[in-house]
């Protein structure tokens, strides 16, 4: 129940409802506007603010959230019902973009299927504003079918039908004749001085006519249909033209026929549909209503807050919307309201202008904006109730018709609310008990009050009156509250400090407006000193509360501050956890990364050995060195720190040197500690082999590629070709292209010393300079060759797929030369020209396994 009926005007609340239509995109959002009214179902509450916290979500998370075509259908679409009728150009094209949001809107709205769990089970982003979508109707074949007739503009296309097509070209091509017969007429009469050289034929009821002055109306043949509004120009039809506009005319009529009998046809497609279609726009007009209320929750910073069930008051930091927009005009700032209430009655007091009555209309305002499922401008941590009755008494409601007093009015709302008020009941009475004589208004007022207090009423009640402040001390539930009023400064503070009585401050307020201070001591004489000295003793009570509540915002504010430090450490030490791990997590790949280089490396020399019928005891204690190195590098566990870790790798990159030094002497013939007898011979034979391999190519040997400082180890030799092992990467070259002699063998024992791989991070950044294009135009046959030499070397290190080389077209000799160059390295498996929109036989595109 809300009492009295004007109580949205009382409160301000019909600015809020004009506000949020003009927040509308159309008529249909308007109208939900109007609809809006207050809830007492903490379950409606709650899903109306929740669709609001969505929408402004989607609005944050969808960029292209379609919010550009509301058009209000529904009378063209309810007249659609009717058999027989026909919706206009103008109606099929609103009908169209409308049903188009509506489809977009569902679109982004639908949840996504969660294939974890089952093919049935969804997550929807947004749960409220999905079960306002999930049963509207897009109608897609509808929107396709008028989209088929109607152009971007929203007019009939020529395609509609054959009919309207043929109709359209004989008008057009009669209009291109009209006018270029009129250019002639035209043309000869300005040149016989008839008309002037600037004058242009022009429309008159739907004809072309020429402006002529009336004295020369004679000599040009036709109809005159109309003058101008001074007289001096008639417009005039030349006969020679007539029958051609005359058939225009008729064009025209046949044209609008046509138009009429395709509206009605796809009209008597739509008209099944109507009332989804009506459905649907009202799903459209839910959406406007929601996100004008979002637009106004952005605008004024409100917020969708905690609410419960049951009467509930826990507000920090209310504002009154309206009050925030009039003191921004003026360039002020408004003042927060913190405003608790257990239980019960709230009494305040405090002097006149201290804000009062704006703390009174506060609490009414929002409290009414929750239950009709706006949002509050209040602190994310307020905590809001759900009243099943709102009644107030604020303003003077004299009225001379019904011969009621101002006195009169407040007793009789007085009434109303003792009849009515229960436990769910929220009473916002302004100045109780005013209006008459103050010592028996002051006891009617406690008496009401005491009715109040009996029935469990909650309730805001702004006084002067000592006794119901006394009253407020002697009853629980009923608690005093006081606007803050700085004594010094003479200035009301517009605080709300709850918990003792306010003083009016009279004494003070009478002499700052300058009453006579004789007056004023007379006036002290009068209520008597104890009474001065209650009011000052009230007064500096009121003090010393605001300067230890001030002592309490200042530690609550450095405990929140300290809070906040420590979120930060905590993040920070998180944060290099995460770093420490990724670091451990590196660390362990370079490690694998040395396993599987040892492993290539091993299996080698193992195949070797056996080629050479070396005995299985060498075999044996190869493997054994590399379990020793896996051994080694498992050390570097989650638990090591990055010094270790570093430790760890000198330790093993050390060990790794010292075997492959042996591996060294092994492979020269050098007797090797605990090598078994009779293994000498074979060895022997191994470093003979080794010696002769600087002459001849082998598996083993190490060369270099002809042209370039790369150095590497022939893997497998196939016929004419070799797989080298360069570093970590393996490469099928010509044998042609390699070259060896002693010089790459001191070179290649030295890099023994060093690991000859290339680490992951340097392939990266190799990887990350590759141009997968070059350019060799303009230079001489042996500078291009050189050039694609090392590109495509380059591009099998890095393992690059393809590759495109630019020569030109010219002559077609250096595209020659490119490709007798290619066709010769094993790595290329086909080359071609580029597609003729991308260059043709100017790019050779060349693929590389």
């Amino acid at each position: 129940m809300i009492y009295p009926d004007n109580y949205e005007k009382k409160i301000g609340f019909e600015h809020i409802r004009s506000m949020l239509r003009g927040n509308c995109l159309c008529q249909l959002g308007c109208d939900e506007v109007d609809r809006m009214s207050f809830m007492v179902s903490a379950g409606d509450v709650c899903t109306r603010l929740a669709e609001v916290r969505e929408f402004r979500r989607v609005l944050e998370d969808v960029e292209d959230f379609p919010l550009q075509y509301f058009y209000d259908s529904r009378q063209s679409v309810s007249r659609l019902r009717l058999k027989g009728t026909y919706m206009e150009e103008q109606e099929l094209f609103e009908l169209m973009q409308s049903l188009r949001t509506i489809g977009g809107i569902k679109d982004r709205l639908r949840p996504e299927t969660t294939a974890e769990v089952s093919d049935d089970v969804y997550v929807a982003a947004y749960p409220m504003l999905w079960q306002l979508a999930k049963s509207v109707r897009t109608f897609r074949e509808a929107v396709r079918r008028i989209g088929g007739i109607l152009d971007k503009y929203g007019h009939i296309k020529d395609s509609a039908s054959s009919a309207l097509y043929h109709i359209r070209q004989e008008l057009r091509h009669t209009e291109g004749s009209i006018s270029h017969t009129l250019s002639s007429i035209l043309r000869q009469a300005q040149q016989e001085g008839l008309v002037e050289r600037d004058v242009k034929p022009t429309m008159r009821d739907g004809r072309l006519v020429i402006p002529v002055a009336p004295a020369m109306k004679r000599r040009i043949h036709g109809i005159v249909h109309d003058e101008s509004a001074t007289g001096k120009t008639l417009f005039i039809e030349p006969t020679a033209v007539v029958e051609a506009n005359n058939r225009i005319r008729e064009l025209e009529a046949e044209e609008r026929r046509e138009i009429i009998r395709i509206l009605i046809e796809i009209s008597d497609v739509l008209r099944p549909d109507a009332e989804g279609m009506l459905e649907a726009l009202e799903f459209l007009g839910k959406i406007d209503f929601i996100q004008a209320k979002a637009k106004f929750a952005e605008e004024f910073a409100c917020i969708e807050p905690e609410v419960k069930a049951e009467p509930h008051l826990d507000w920090i930091r209310a504002v009154h919307p309206l009050l925030r927009n009039s003191l921004l005009r003026q360039g002020k700032d408004v003042v927060p309201l913190d405003i608790t209430i257990d239980k019960g009655l709230l009494i305040i007091s405090g002097p006149n202008a201290g804000g009062k009555s704006v703390c009174l209309k506060t609490v009414g305002l929002l409290q009414y904006m929750l239950q009709c499922g706006v949002s509050v401008p209040v602190c994310e941590r307020s905590v809001m109730g759900i009243f099943s009755n709102i009644m107030i008494d604020i303003g003077d409601e004299q009225s001379i018709e019904d011969d009621l007093s101002t006195y009169s009015s407040h007793l009789r709302n007085m009434k109303m609310m003792i009849r009515y008020a229960d436990k769910r009941t929220l009473l916002l009475i302004d100045e109780f008990g005013t209006g008459t004589e103050p010592q028996i208004g002051g006891a009617i007022a406690e008496a009401v009050l005491r009715q109040f207090w009996k029935k469990k009423a909650w309730g805001v009640i702004t006084t002067h009156y000592q006794n119901l402040k006394h009253f407020a001390e002697d009853h629980p539930g009923v608690i005093n509250g006081a606007m803050l009023y700085d004594r010094h400064e003479m200035k009301a503070l517009f605080q709300l400090q709850i918990g003792r009585p306010g003083s009016s401050f009279a004494i003070e307020i009478a002499r700052k407006t300058g009453l006579p201070e004789d007056v004023i001591k007379d006036a002290s004489e009068i209520v008597g000193q104890d009474y001065i000295q209650s009011d000052k003793y009230l007064q500096d009570i009121v003090r010393d509360k605001r300067y230890w509540e001030q002592k309490r915002q200042t530690v609550h504010q450095r405990e929140k501050d300290v809070e906040r430090t420590i979120t930060r450490f905590e993040e920070s030490v998180e944060e290099i956890d995460k770093e420490r791990k990724a670091i451990l997590r590196r660390a362990k790949e370079q490690a694998e990364e040395l396993i599987k280089e040892a492993n290539r490396r091993i299996e080698n020399t193992i195949r070797e050995i056996r080629e050479a019928e070396a005995e299985r005891e060498t075999t044996k204690r190869l493997r054994e060195d590399m379990a020793v190195f896996r051994e080694e590098v498992s050390e570097i566990d989650a638990k090591a720190n990055d010094a270790l870790i570093e430790k760890k790798m000198k330790q093993i990159l050390a060990r790794r040197e010292r075997r492959e030094k042996r591996k060294e002497n092994r492979d020269k013939g050098t007797p090797v500690q605990g090598t078994p007898k009779g293994a000498s011979e074979n060895e022997t034979r191994l470093g003979e082999q080794q010696d002769v391999s600087d002459a001849f190519m082998r598996e083993g040997n190490y060369v270099r590629i002809k042209g370039t400082k790369s150095v590497g180890i022939i893997d497998s030799i196939q016929g004419k070709y070799a797989i080298v092992l360069l570093g970590d990467m393996k490469t099928k070259m010509s044998l042609d292209r390699l070259e060896t002699d002693k010089g790459i063998k001191k070179k290649a024992e030295a890099m023994v010393k060093v690991p000859a791989r290339m680490t992951r991070d340097v392939i990266d950044e190799h990887k990350s300079r590759f141009n997968p294009e070059i350019d060799v135009r303009g230079m001489r046959g042996d500078e291009a060759l050189l050039a694609v030499q090392h590109f495509v070397d380059d591009a099998i290190l890095v393992g690059t797929g393809s590759v495109r080389i630019l020569h030109g077209k010219g002559n077609g000799i250096l595209r020659q030369l490119v490709r007798e160059y290619l066709s010769g390295i094993p790595n290329v498996t086909n080359y071609r020209d580029e597609h003729v929109q991308f260059g043709g036989a100017g790019i050779t595109v060349v693929e590389i396994s």
